[in-house]
């Protein structure tokens, strides 16, 4: 599968893949259902960091069961894009059972691609923890980071709301 005007658009908008399809998510995510869940598949399709769709498909072929912590933490820190970081967060990492764990851990990061990680893992578990994720929302707010400010906004609306 190719989709040229995608491609075309992606590259324009400044992401920085040696090869992009183009594919949109629903095309993804039609691919991985064609596909036996793998750890070894996952980790190779994970290692390709030149290609757009290896990195967001890696996340749907990778059995839950065989996530680590440290590896959940690792591909948190590894990834290259808000993108994949959003892929990631919601089709692997918010179904393991430390997925708050490794949600604090990048949230209080230095580095502030991992903190935006955190907190988007963070928002994928906002519903069963609203009081427990409130402040580190509210502290994040407050660093005026423009990559984490418009994520954590949207999650002090809808702790908001919730509670």
């Amino acid at each position: 599968m190719r989709n040229g005007i995608v491609a075309d658009t992606i590259r324009k908008g400044g992401l920085n893949y040696k090869m992009v399809f183009g594919l949109n998510l629903p095309q993804i995510v039609e691919i991985a259902g064609g596909l036996t869940p793998s750890r070894e598949l996952a980790e190779q399709l994970w290692s390709d960091t030149r290609t757009r769709e290896s990195l967001l498909l890696a996340p749907m072929v990778y059995p839950r069961e065989e996530m680590t912590r440290t590896r959940a933490s690792e591909m948190l820190r590894e990834s290259p894009a808000t993108e994949v970081t959003d892929i990631l967060c919601h089709r692997l990492l918010r179904h393991l059972p430390c997925a708050m764990d490794v949600a604090v851990d990048a949230a209080t990061s230095p580095d502030e691609m991992e903190r935006y990680g955190g907190f988007r893992l963070m928002f994928n578990l906002l519903y069963s923890r609203p009081a427990e994720i409130r402040p580190f929302a509210e502290a994040e707010l407050a660093t005026a980071s423009p990559l984490t400010a418009p994520l954590c906004r949207a999650m002090l609306d809808e702790i908001e709301f919730i509670l």
